[in-house]
């Protein structure tokens, strides 16, 4: 019968024959009885109704490849490898426009050619505006007869960057191999998936862009369409804070308002498995600044007598937090939403790595009393991020500091919102004997209080979670199973992005699929994207493309 097989594809064209060649083992038993058929009549009488047979196997072998993920992916790695030099190209050329979001001439420039390239893919775009805003760049490829409409979203903007902390200017990508040598890939002869691409936004997050463009060429070389509308949505701000999201998302309900939506932002496991994930924490920030005297005082003449700022500041941030990372404000985890039980069993099979971690950190031992990472990435925290008062070393001087400042950021969790939490951080404050105030307190309020605390609250948003028992959930992570790359399930990731706003106002599907690899030293100097992370996304968007 695999004789028959090969006559039947001789007679196909090449472009199909080589899509043929992914599907045999998995469609063969499915097309064998009407290829036997077809060559058992006699071949005068009946060389139309054989022709006609032969393409209607074609037709169904394509249409059972675009449902299978294994086929659909080895399709599109076979693509990828034969066509590594023009993927890169349009990489590197996406890499070298600078793309800080308040840099308005270079970030329409980035969208401008983003936009180009979809075009040219025989997308509808549009580039939506919102005043001095950066633009979001939108495509949408409409298939006839799809049910529901799935966005993809990635950011072209990317992290200040200082050149002089990078081996190489961060606007002009450089190839490296695994020793740190430069590689001449444009005239290389073959491309090693563990060479690197060193430039800003290499992984975070201009991968995405071009893994997802890639992957509609190898559909649409080998015939394959999706089985699902695709929307996809790129920002130009989001390193930024996403500042305009939401008003955008108010704008545009009509495009940014899909059925489902996958963010395409981040690194991937520790363990270099791809992973899915279903939430992020919230953030809020917070500054405070406690005083002394009103001016720097000899601690020889003063010392005990006068309060000292920076003390005061220590014993109040030992009263809000304990070592183990256990946030010490009254009621801070009355809203905290347990793990469902399948957040309970995805949690037991993510890879432990934190051996490795300590190892990489240099670490003895953690916070948390025992507990994993990604347990903990489930409870709330608050991060000291800085301290601020006096000098150390050389410049320091025996003298009582007027004022002692710390910057905090706390990360939150379902049901904890920022407007929620801020009343208890001040409840707090107020109980430890300290009158806030929000700007410097004049010479009255110094001498009417012992103890002022300024509070100034600084921007956040919400956090977000999706469940994995969704029909969606379940679905994306078995096509990337079926397709060869089996994900880990982080049922929240412990960053924060605007994941809520996608899910407003009738909590759409939000579920997280990065790419990129997870030492990438994103927002840092010597930014890059190993190469393998690229050629696996292509394969996983291409999966999901095919096959949701």
């Amino acid at each position: 019968m695999m004789k028959l097989w090969t006559r039947l594809t001789s007679f196909i064209p090449s472009e199909t024959s080589d899509l043929t060649s992914h599907a045999r083992r998995a469609f063969f038993p499915l097309s064998t009885s009407l290829i036997a058929r077809s060559f058992a009549l006699p071949s005068k009488a009946t060389f139309p109704r054989r022709l006609l047979i032969i393409f209607l196997v074609a037709a169904f072998t394509q249409s059972a490849i675009a449902t299978d993920p294994a086929a659909v992916a080895q399709a599109a790695d076979t693509w990828r490898a034969q066509h590594e030099h023009e993927i890169l190209a349009e990489f590197a050329e996406l890499l070298a426009i600078p793309n800080l979001a308040s840099d308005r001439a270079n970030i329409q420039g980035n969208a401008n050619l983003i936009r180009g390239w979809l075009e040219k893919r025989g997308l509808k775009t549009d580039l939506l505006s919102l005043g001095e805003a950066p633009p979001i760049v939108v495509g949408d490829l409409v298939v006839p007869g799809a049910q529901r409409t799935i966005a993809f979203y990635a950011h072209y903007d990317g992290q200040p960057v200082d050149p002089a902390k990078w081996k190489s200017d961060p606007w002009k990508p450089v190839m490296r191999n695994a020793t740190g040598q430069e590689v001449d890939w444009e005239n290389a002869r073959s491309i090693d998936p563990e060479w690197r691409l060193y430039a800003r936004s290499a992984g975070d997050d201009k991968a995405p862009i071009i893994g997802m463009l890639a992957a509609l060429d190898a559909l649409r070389a080998q015939g394959i369409k999706p089985s699902v509308n695709l929307r996809f949505v790129f920002e130009g701000e989001e390193e930024a804070g996403s500042p305009h999201l939401a008003q955008y998302l108010e704008k545009y309900p009509k495009i940014l308002r899909p059925d489902a939506w996958v963010l395409c932002d981040g690194p991937v496991h520790q363990s270099r498995r791809m992973e899915l994930f279903f939430g992020a924490r919230g953030t809020v920030d917070l500054e405070l600044t406690v005083y002394g005297p009103i001016k720097g005082l000899h601690d020889g003449h003063y010392g005990n007598w006068v309060p000292n700022a920076i003390v005061r500041l220590t014993h109040l941030l030992a009263s809000m937090r304990d070592e183990n990372g256990r946030i010490l404000i009254k009621g801070f985890y009355d809203e905290v939403k347990p793990p469902s039980p399948a957040e309970r069993a995805a949690l037991a099979k993510i890879p432990d790595v934190e051996s490795d971690l300590r190892r990489e950190f240099q670490i003895s031992a953690t916070e948390g009393e025992g507990k994993h990472l990604n347990e903990l990435l489930l409870l709330p925290a608050l991060n000291v991020r800085g301290i601020e008062a006096g000098h150390v070393g050389e410049k320091a001087s025996n003298t009582i500091q007027p004022e002692a400042r710390a910057s905090i950021d706390f990360r939150l969790v379902p049901n904890e919102t920022p407007d929620s939490i801020k009343p208890l951080v001040e409840r707090h404050l107020q109980s430890q004997g300290y009158t806030i105030v929000r700007e410097t307190p004049d010479a009255a309020t110094r001498m009417k209080h012992a103890k002022i605390v300024r509070v100034n609250w600084g921007a956040g948003y919400a956090p977000a979670r999706t469940s994995l028992d969704l029909p969606l959930s379940r679905q994306v992570a078995g096509v990337m199973s079926a397709a060869g790359h089996e994900p880990v399930r982080l049922p929240t990731v412990g960053g924060s992005i605007p994941m809520y706003l996608f899910q407003q106002p009738n909590d759409t599907p939000v579920i997280g699929l990065p790419i990129a690899n997870h030492d990438d030293n994103q927002h840092a100097a010597d930014e890059n994207l190993r190469l393998q992370n690229l050629w696996d996304g292509i394969e996983v968007y291409a999966a999901l493309f095919a096959s949701l």
